[in-house]
């Protein structure tokens, strides 16, 4: 079975959003295009209480994109984004939400941020995604969304460590930074991660 997850497809993350990602709208034509290719098709959504420890504004004297120890791992400071019932923290109105059958919310502890769409930071607590996708006979992944260099860069990396064939979906994708996100991809390709375009599937 082949499934498709759709990363962080949210308003904050759109030009014009509180955490925008260059040409994040540019992914929704193409992830709509793919969906009906896929026999399974889930979403992951940033879920931030209010208090969260990522956002810079709950950090007296820092500014976004700082970069502090955090239980002795580093942690990005962002913009207060993703909000729990928020605007920014909905999915994109483009996306095609009719397709999309579960949706995994992440980083709603205060306490640690969760790129990744499978566990938290540090491993300690799974979303559920990678035992639901198993319970579904669900072994190859492709991936798009945002942000490259981030959110969909550790679910790759977890999903391989969950033991997933996976495959980026490259025009479904945009970083934050492009130059980080070609060396990540370089990575990805040494261990095994297929990239293609949309109109290859």
């Amino acid at each position: 079975m082949r499934t498709l997850i759709v990363v962080d497809v949210q308003n904050d993350f759109m030009p014009g959003g509180a955490l925008a990602v260059p040409g994040g709208d540019g992914v929704i034509e193409p992830l709509n295009r793919a969906m009906g290719r896929f026999d399974l098709v889930v979403a992951t959504q940033d879920w931030h209480p209010p208090d969260h420890v990522s956002f810079a504004s709950n950090h007296k004297g820092k500014e976004p994109f700082d970069i502090i120890d955090l239980h002795g791992k580093e942690q990005t400071l962002w913009p207060d984004h993703c909000v729990q019932g928020s605007q920014g923290a909905e999915l994109h109105a483009g996306l095609e939400e009719a397709r999309i059958e579960a949706v995994f919310r992440k980083g709603m502890d205060r306490e640690i941020d969760s790129y990744s769409a499978l566990y938290d930071n540090a491993h300690l607590k799974t979303t559920g995604l990678a035992g639901y996708l198993r319970e579904k006979g669900s072994r190859e992944l492709y991936l798009g969304g945002l942000a490259g260099d981030f959110c969909v860069y550790f679910t790759i990396k977890d999903a391989l460590g969950e033991g997933f064939a996976v495959t980026v979906i490259e025009d479904a994708v945009r970083a934050i930074d492009d130059e980080a996100y070609g060396k990540l991809k370089q990575e990805l390709q040494d261990k095994g991660v297929r990239f293609v375009l949309s109109g290859e599937l």
